[in-house]
This record gives structure tokens, sequence and C-alpha cells, in this order.
């Protein structure tokens, strides 16, 4: 498929593959597939939507069956697990049944909207990105709905990676990103870390692989339903984290 108004080509047998790792998102998981079909549809892209709820009690797997009656089999795969396994385990299982040849990694609580998914993919396709990183520190990129704590401790986290990893990427904590799918999957075999600073490691090892990255600004609203993730123990993870990685890379 060419674009008539940029000076690339994403060809048929590219097809993207969306990770969307869910728990306790039942309220969430109709909008933001009603978006994802939106946007994607509209571009006419290949892709396919890949559920993995960790047991969620909400009852969040049984609206995903009914999203996949609506959709249809082939947009809508669902590969559940027993129970709550972390995000890094979550990939992992998923790109296991993805068909694309990149994959999205992207959070079902509408904290990333998925009109920024056509930007991620035109400047893939122009640049030949490994991998393209949404980012809200760059451009127009930001975050709405956040507290000043929040806000404090994300600025904060985000400039002492930068200072001690010093990773040639702006975003190190965000998880709304493109990966070609070989790309994504040596990145995740050289991982050790898990929950929220998974991400962070991802973009470390791909500097340290040599990997090249492209970021896309974007806005990232705070979730609407449901409670955050975040909270003190993951904190003290990032601390312990970033430390074991500034004396590893």
């Amino acid at each position: 498929m060419a674009s008539s108004e940029m000076d690339f080509e994403i060809t048929k047998s590219d097809k993207y593959s969306i990770l969307l790792p869910t728990y306790n998102e039942k309220e969430n998981l109709p909008i933001i597939i009603w978006l994802i079909m939106k946007y994607l549809d509209s571009s006419e892209y290949d892709f396919e939507v890949i559920i993995i709820d960790d047991g969620s009690p909400d009852g969040t797997l049984d609206v995903a069956k009914q999203l996949q009656k609506i959709y249809g089999p082939t947009k809508i795969i669902l590969r559940p697990r027993e129970r709550k396994l972390g995000l890094g385990t979550a990939y992992i299982h998923g790109i296991k049944h993805a068909t694309g040849n990149f994959v999205i990694i992207m959070d079902a609580d509408l904290s990333h909207h998925p009109k920024f998914i056509p930007k991620f993919i035109e400047l893939q396709a122009k640049k030949d990105y490994d991998v393209v990183s949404g980012s809200r520190y760059i451009g127009d990129g930001g975050v709405y709905g956040w507290d000043f704590k929040r806000k404090l401790i994300s600025r904060g986290a985000n400039f002492v990676t930068q200072l001690l990893l010093r990773p040639g990427a702006s975003d190190l904590t965000g998880s709304f990103r493109l990966y070609k799918k070989d790309v994504l999957q040596k990145l995740i075999d050289s991982c050790v870390s898990k929950g929220y600073v998974f991400q962070m490691e991802m973009i470390i090892r791909a500097r340290q692989l040599k990997y090249t990255i492209g970021e896309v600004p974007i806005t990232f609203v705070d979730r609407v339903y449901g409670e955050s993730k975040l909270g003190g123990s993951e904190i003290v993870q990032f601390v312990k984290s970033l430390l074991y990685l500034f004396a590893t890379t």
C-alpha cells in the first residue's frame, strides 16, 4: 500500500500484531478495541490484536470473547493465561502467537491512544527503524491526568536513567512501541527485568545491540477506569533495576 503524500511504501506483505496484555480491564477493553479498529481499518493496514488476559477476576476475558464475536477471530486473537504472571512474560507469550512481521505493544487502559499507531508505522517505513517508541518528552508529547507527585516520579526516573545509561531515547519507561518482530524476540531474550522496568531495559538492550530507535511524540492519558498499577514496590524495583543496568551495560 503506497501513500500519495509520503515518500515511502508500506508493502502488502507487512502485518502488524498488536499485543494487548490485560488484567481487570473489562470497562476499557471494548473502547480500546473499537479505537484500534477505527484507526487501523481506515488506514487499510493488515493487523491482528492478541489479547493476553492474566486471569482477570472482573470478567475481562468474557468481554474479550464477545469482542471476538463482533470483530472476528482473525482480528481478535485470545491467548489467556490462568493467573497474573507479569508484563515481560505476557509479551513472551504473545509473540509466540503473533503472525505479523511487526509487533506493537501498548496498554489496554486507554492511556495509549491508537491514533498514534499509523504514525509509528509511517515513521518505521520511512526510516526502516528497528524500534519506534512513543515519547511523552519530545515535541508536542505530554501527560494528562497525573498529579504533581506522579509527574515528578516519572520525570525524575527518566532524568536519572538518561544521566546514568545514556540510552539514545527520550522516554525509557513508556510502553507504547512498535518493533520488528525478530528484533523484539532478541530483545526479550536478552532482558532479565520484569514488571515496571521491563520497558526500560528493552530500550537499553536495543542500544547495546546497535538497533536503530525512532520516536513519535504521544500524549499519555491516565487511566479512566480501574486502578493504577504503579506503587511503592514498583518504585523500589525500578531503583534496583536501574543500578543493575548501570553495572552491566
